[in-house]
Parts: structure tokens; C-alpha cells; sequence
């Protein structure tokens, strides 16, 4: 009988919530109907569709018409880059600016040229500079430049939370739009109080405890893409074709619902533990490095390196030890190199690549935190006994 193991990765994906699993089940076999059709199955199947929107509406903070179901948040992410996005009484914008520590879907999958596009520093926690970024849209206004904005709402690596408020106040001041990556601060921190004022939110259902496979961009008022970005059909506002994905769509709502209920209580219970967490591995490696330590954090995320300890030898370890987390970013998953984001934190390339993620979760509890903290104090140990014979 394998022994219980800790699932410590809920950044990369957070396990199906029993009630989602229920509710997609459900669907599956109760809603055989298209969305588009005008019979009763598939009035039903549309039915549940907008049910859930008004769930992720909820959680968001804003209308249900604003809410566009997607295929994940990287589909969400690419279609609001692509230079669709819209504001009423405001120029196409034609630059972007975008935060050094995005997310790949950002970074990677815009469409703006390479000669219109700049990348925003961070400093040492992960935090956007807000003097450079005021510099920048200063410089657009001045060139008659509309800007697009793209700062994630908390960093899936480190967890670090962005004052979007503040940038969102920068963007309107002049002139520019808005979008934040929500994916891993929704349903953790309040997206509808820290980004109300962005003009686009993108979110993926599963980083919640939804399936995998369905998001969302969740568009400001005034605000729309001025082009579908799948062709072929009439659904989502007419802006993403293909039959939707009921069942997902169904779980996301769920997961929506639940997490928003949750998340006031939550975040104290999750914080505790993270940080129950990150006093244990300090006191088992005093020289532990824990990144955006100086700034405001996920309640969930912990990510930190030991000098001489590498990622890719300590994954193994781990997980053979029964504990499952991460080196930064699942989009990097099969390969274990340098983070981008803490290159551009100016971290040490022998320290990050020693980069290890503790993400928590719905289902995380104090005794997956100490069954980590067993495994890794076995790591370290040997660690050390290795540097004092070395000695």
C-alpha cells in the first residue's frame, strides 16, 4: 500500500474539489444538449453555461455579459495581447508594456511587435517599479502612443502581489489600458477590490479546484476585443467560436463559488501554514534564501533556495519522499533551468537555480506541511554532511 503523499503544487494545479467533480459529473450526464440549440437540452446546457458565468462574475466583481468563457488562461491571455483590445474613446494601442516577471502566456504569447513592446523592471522582491512604468506611459502619452499594460496580479513563482491599483491609477492617468493575469490571485486575494479598475482580467479554472481546459477574460465596462479570436461561429459574444465546454464551464462556476466563499478564512488558514512552513525550512537551513520576502505574498506560496542545493536533485528527492512541489513555473515542467523571474529579481543564477516552490491549497493541511518539513530536513542534512566533509 502506497504511503500518503503531500501535494504541495497548487500553483501549477489545484486538485478537483469534490463538490466541482459532483457538479461536472452531473452535467456530463444530464446536459447531452448543445448550448446553441433551441430544444430543451439545449436550453438546459445554456442555462448552466450562464448559471456559471454569474458564479465567475461574482467572483470577479462584475457583470455576467462581461464574463468570456475561454480554453484556459494562456488562450485568454494570447486573445487580450493580440492587439484586439478595445476601449471606448480611446485610440487602438499600438505598445505594450509589459512586466519582466509575467507569466510566459504574457510574455510569449502577445502579438505586439518586437519594436513595440517594453519590458517593465522589477526589483529586488519581484515588485513592479512604478517610476519606470510612470516614465514609459509618460513617454507614450508624450508620442501620442496609446499603451496596453500587462502586470500580473500576484506571480506564480514567488507570489508576490503588484499594487495594481496604483498601476491601474498610472494607466488611466495616461491614457493607457489595462490588462493584469489574475490566474493565480484569484479566489486567494480579492480580485474584485485589487483590480477592480483593470480593463481586462484573465483566469483559469483550474488553479481553483476546477478541470483543467476552461478560463476566462473578464472584460471592463466600455471595454471588448475588436475581433474574434476563434472564428467559425457565434458563441461567447461572438468572440470565441467552437461549441463551449459545459462540463468545465459548470466546474468553474462551482470552483468559483466555493472559493470565493472560502477566501476570507482561507487565506488566514493558508498563511499560517506557509508560514509554519518557511520558519521550518529556516530553522533546517539557516542560509535558506526566501524570494520576495520584503513584499506582499500570495498566502498560499512559499519559494525559496538553499546555496548549494540544486532544484532538479531536490524535486527527485522529494518526491520519492512522498512530497510533491515545484522549481517555478509548470509551463516549464520536464526541464528544470534558470527562472526567468528571478533573473529578473537580479537573482544569482547558482541560487535560482536551486529554486524551490511550496504552493498550498484547498486540501493542503498541517500535515502535509510537516511531512515536507521531514522530507526536507533529510535533504538538507545530507546537504551538510556533504559540505563538512568537503571541509
Amino acid at each position: 500500500m502506497e504511503r500518503a503523499r503531500a501535494y504541495l503544487d497548487h500553483n501549477a494545479t489545484s486538485p478537483l474539489r469534490p463538490e466541482v467533480a459532483e457538479a461536472v459529473v452531473r452535467a456530463l450526464h444530464d446536459l447531452p444538449g448543445n448550448p446553441s440549440s433551441v430544444h430543451r437540452e439545449g436550453r438546459a446546457a445554456r442555462s448552466a453555461i450562464e448559471a456559471a458565468r454569474a458564479m465567475v462574475a461574482t467572483l470577479a466583481g462584475v457583470k455576467p455579459s462581461q464574463v468570456v468563457f475561454t480554453g484556459g488562461g494562456t488562450e485568454a491571455a494570447n486573445a487580450v495581447l493580440s492587439g484586439a483590445l478595445r476601449r471606448r474613446g480611446l485610440p487602438a494601442p499600438t505598445r505594450l508594456l509589459i512586466g519582466a516577471t509575467e507569466h510566459p502566456c504574457c510574455l510569449q504569447g502577445h502579438r505586439f511587435p518586437a519594436h513595440e513592446t517594453e519590458t517593465l523592471p522589477v526589483d529586488a522582491d519581484g515588485v513592479l517599479r512604478l517610476d519606470h512604468l510612470e516614465a514609459r506611459l509618460a513617454a507614450c502619452a508624450a508620442e501620442g502612443v496609446t499603451a496596453l499594460v500587462s502586470v500580473q496580479a500576484a506571480n506564480n513563482e514567488t507570489g508576490v502581489v503588484q499594487p495594481l491599483a496604483r498601476v491601474a491609477a498610472l494607466a488611466c492617468q495616461y491614457g493607457a489600458l489595462l490588462h493584469s493575469d489574475a490566474v493565480q490571485a484569484a479566489g486567494r486575494i480579492s480580485i474584485a477590490r485589487n483590480i477592480f479598475a483593470a480593463d481586462a482580467l484573465t483566469l483559469s479554472g483550474h488553479k481553483l479546484g476546477a478541470p483543467k481546459g476552461v478560463g476566462a477574460i473578464v472584460l471592463g465596462e466600455g471595454v471588448t476585443l475588436d475581433a474574434p479570436f476563434l472564428r467559425g461561429g457565434g458563441q461567447e459574444g461572438r468572440l470565441r467560436a467552437g461549441t463551449e465546454n459545459v462540463p468545465g464551464i459548470v466546474g468553474f462556476g462551482v470552483a468559483a463559488d466555493l472559493a470565493l466563499a472560502a477566501m476570507p478564512a482561507e487565506a488566514l488558514r493558508l498563511a499560517a501554514l506557509r508560514d509554519a512552513i518557511e520558519a521550518g525550512v529556516r530553522a533546517r537551513a539557516p542560509d535558506a534564501v526566501v524570494f520576495g520576502a520584503g513584499a506582499e505574498r500570495l498566502p498560499n506560496t512559499l519559494c525559496f533556495a538553499v546555496p548549494g542545493l540544486k532544484a532538479e536533485t531536490a524535486l527527485i528527492a522529494l518526491d520519492l519522499d512522498g512530497v510533491a512541489v515545484s522549481s517555478g513555473a509548470a509551463c516549464a515542467s520536464g526541464k528544470v533551468s534558470r527562472s526567468g523571474v528571478l533573473a529578473a529579481m537580479g537573482v544569482d543564477s547558482a541560487l535560482s537555480v536551486g529554486a524551490l516552490r511550496v504552493s498550498l491549497g484547498w486540501n493542503s493541511r498541517q500535515e502535509d506541511g510537516e511531512r515536507f518539513l521531514a522530507a526536507f530536513d533529510r535533504l538538507v542534512s545530507s546537504l551538510y554532511k556533504r559540505r563538512e566533509r568537503a571541509a
